[in-house]
């Protein structure tokens, strides 16, 4: 028996045989699913929580070629991903922007003699600050594989009086900046949610909420993750995309494997006007004293602060730690040291583990970022090709799925019928990329919902604007706690994006959580929205607002005052 409130779930169920059974509904896992829905495959996808809410919903909300990635030597990953930003920037242009990226430089050439070294042993030894020189040649390569794009300009050097001319608040010991372009992700789980229902568009079938449990003679138990009820998948070809969790779901499906060996990176999220203002638009990403990579990043009106990089067992409690936030506050201290920022700026905080491929010895900012794709018998699959996917970022996942999806249209038989490059994303499609398109776009709808509301659509939805727009209603009406969303636009959220659970819009569907916008009140009043939508009685709703307040706590950093807690 299967849960007659989820088509999703129903339409799987009554056809349990795929071509190919994709596991993991990350960005990686999503980009696959597309990728082969549009070639005609007969493609399912499960995840057992929410689409994009592991890995994939802790990025730094950035498209990027990488450059730190050059001083592993890692060439070939550099280029693809420059390749890619340039792509994703045309293809999907309503969640992915240029991005103005900033390195302050405290010397000249600091680095240079210990670059070869670090070079050849993945960073041994103590971390040697980066120069301006070095930083200079890197620069230099990473617009070297940007040539001919045509979409982001050259990087640019600035001395010490016109960088801090730029920059008033920097700090005054600044003797260079560096300026290039990569892309800011202005909202991650929602370009993931527009892969996701391209890929349903073309055929595929997909359910969140539904997890792999175990594995035997050939078929893979799934569970619905609200009501408890199993049944059977068999595949031609199963590819495991479980991120960080490979070597777990692994054993689930009858084998142990030691493919991966992930990093935990935290943010936070500050509400600090004065920092956001000094960022001037632009991101700072720089080299903090311990040698790591770090950020600081205006975004929404607030600003995100990453990240770190530290040994996480997956079996161990996820979570942003103090000694984090201290070292966020003491690499802001270093950039911007008459900015002050404390406990009570931070709105929302974020973590999750990177799915790195197993180091031991390497030092994690050295673990490789590339990719690659494993096949490997499993004990419960005798029969069936297993391929697991070991590493993976944002930037690729496009280029990730085409390569991912070659190899099982080489284990299927079949041929490609054409490539996702250049193929536009959800609400990317047609989307007005000057501000006189944009206007005209929004004035199209004036008599409908007014130009204004429309442009606000537009900015959120990409050109899926117009379905919200035929969603709304005529007695539609602002919600009274957070006026920017309507009942109405909720309850289409609800019904059309496969939300199960009240945290799903609070955290993924929509960006309040992470703007510090959620109160107890936004939480109960979009809770009677979902709930009307989906038909949810009283002690559903009581049920659904008492766990996203747990998740949220416990996640997040968030708490909802006079909201009962209980833990899932």
């Amino acid at each position: 028996m299967t849960d007659t409130t989820r088509p999703d779930i129903a339409a799987i169920a009554a056809r349990p045989h795929a071509q190919v059974l994709i596991i993991g509904g990350g960005i990686n896992g999503i980009g696959t699913f597309r990728d082969l829905a549009l070639q005609g495959v007969d493609v399912v996808l499960i995840e057992r929580d929410d689409w994009a809410s592991g890995a994939s919903a802790a990025s730094s909300h950035m498209i990027h070629g990488g450059i730190r990635y050059l001083e592993n030597g890692e060439f070939r990953l550099v280029k693809e991903s420059v390749t890619e930003r340039n792509g994703l920037l045309r293809i999907a242009p309503h969640y992915v922007k240029p991005l103005p990226t900033t390195i302050p430089i405290f010397s000249t050439f600091s680095g240079i003699a210990s670059a070869p070294l670090r070079f050849l042993r993945h960073g041994a030894g103590k971390p040697k600050e980066r120069g301006a020189a070095l930083i200079k040649i890197g620069l230099a390569i990473y617009d070297s594989f940007s040539s001919g794009g045509g979409v982001v300009p050259p990087h640019r050097f600035h001395g010490h009086v016109e960088s801090l001319r730029a920059l008033p608040k920097l700090n005054p010991a600044v003797k260079y900046t560096a300026t290039y372009y990569d892309g800011s992700l202005v909202n991650p789980e929602r370009l993931a949610l527009d892969v996701l229902l391209d890929g349903v568009a073309a055929g595929g079938r997909a359910a969140n909420y539904l997890s792999a449990v175990a594995a035997h003679d050939d078929r893979v138990t799934v569970r619905n993750q609200l009501t408890g009820e199993e049944f059977e998948l068999t595949a031609d070809v199963v590819v495991n995309a479980t991120g960080p969790w490979t070597d777990l779901t692994s054993g689930l499906l009858g084998t142990e494997t030691r493919f991966m060996g992930g990093t935990k990176g935290s943010h936070v999220v500050l509400d600090n006007p004065e920092l956001y203002e000094a960022c001037a638009g632009r991101e700072l990403f720089f080299e903090h004293r311990d040698g790591r990579i770090v950020l600081v990043y205006p975004l929404h009106g607030k600003v995100i602060v990453g990240t770190t990089d530290l040994e996480q067992s997956m079996t161990e409690p996820i979570e942003v730690t103090d000694a984090e936030i201290d070292y966020f506050f003491d690499l802001i201290g270093d950039v911007f040291p008459t900015i002050h920022v404390g406990r009570e700026q931070i709105v929302f905080r974020f973590v999750g583990v990177r799915p790195l491929p197993r180091h031991d010895d390497t030092q994690p900012g050295f673990v490789s970022r590339d990719y690659r794709i494993v096949e490997s018998p499993l004990a419960g699959l005798p029969n069936t090709p297993v391929l697991s996917l070991v590493g993976g970022k944002w930037t690729t996942f496009r280029a990730l799925g085409e390569h991912l999806a070659n190899e099982v249209l080489a284990k299927l038989g079949r041929e490609r019928v054409s490539s996702t490059a250049g193929i536009p994303i959800g609400g990317g499609r047609d989307f007005p990329t000057t501000d006189a398109s944009a206007r005209a776009w929004a004035e199209g709808y004036a008599d409908t919902v007014g130009a204004e509301r429309a442009a606000q659509l537009l900015e959120r939805y990409g050109t899926k604007a117009a379905l919200v727009i035929q969603a709304l209603g005529e007695d539609d009406r602002p919600l009274a706690s957070v006026p920017e969303y309507s009942r109405d636009e909720i309850a289409h959220l609800a019904r059309t994006e496969q939300v199960v659970h009240l945290i799903d819009v609070l955290t993924r569907r929509t960006s309040i959580a992470f703007r510090g916008l959620l109160t107890a009140e936004v939480a109960r009043e979009l809770t009677e929205a979902i709930g009307d939508a989906l038909g949810w009685d009283d002690a559903r709703r009581e049920a659904e607002l008492a766990d996203a307040a747990a998740r949220l706590a416990e996640k997040h950093g968030v708490v909802l005052e006079n909201v009962e807690v209980r833990h899932p």
